[in-house]
């Protein structure tokens, strides 16, 4: 099984990313999805946190994700009041939305980190919401890309469930962009592109 950390700020659409990679998962076929919101006192621009679980077999499991496989950093400003590496089992996977590559992230520890601009992709690419650029779904590309769980063939397709047709295309596109330009680095094997 494999337990995916989600975290951003009201607002971002990390609940909205986490159920997008659990269906998408389910269209690939894993027979084990889950995909859970973590409630509080969440405001627009205040740290939330999802979670996807996906697995070969059936779920039994629903409680909260302790220690993270993979953990998604929709927003870099959040390792100032968040302590998401406490969050992520060692050697585990830090997908980071950051124009910084790896090495400049300030990152230590046993952890294979991706990082891709999700921001810089969805200014370039028009996609915005209330004037605040969509970062969620390129971030589905990222994690594809990094953790090669779901293909983009099955993001497309959990977009398409999800959201307005007219929608679906825009989505998919800074989802692509985002695959290509997700850059690895994995510990101890230097880069991997």
């Amino acid at each position: 099984m494999r337990e995916i950390l989600w975290h951003g700020r009201g607002g971002q659409g990390v609940v909205v990313a986490a159920q997008i990679l659990a269906e998408a998962a389910y269209l690939q076929g894993f027979k084990g999805v889950t995909s859970a919101p973590t409630f509080g006192p969440e405001r627009r621009g205040a740290p939330v946190t999802a979670s996807t679980r996906i697995s070969d077999e059936p779920i039994r499991t629903f409680s909260q994700i302790e220690q993270a496989d993979i953990a998604v950093v929709l927003d870099d400003t959040l390792f100032k009041v968040v302590d998401v590496l406490s969050r992520l089992k060692e050697g585990g996977l830090i997908i980071i939305n950051t124009p910084l590559p790896a090495d400049q992230t300030g990152i230590n520890g046993c952890f294979d980190i991706a990082t891709v601009d999700a921001t810089g992709i969805a200014l370039k690419h028009y996609l915005t919401k209330e004037g605040a650029p969509v970062i969620n779904t390129p971030l589905l590309g990222a994690v594809a890309r990094a953790t090669g769980i779901v293909s983009l063939d099955h993001i497309e397709k959990a977009l398409q469930g999800k959201l307005p047709k007219e929608a679906v295309a825009r989505n998919f596109t800074t989802v692509k962009v985002a695959y290509d330009e997700t850059k690895i680095r994995v510990r101890d094997e230097g880069q991997k592109a």
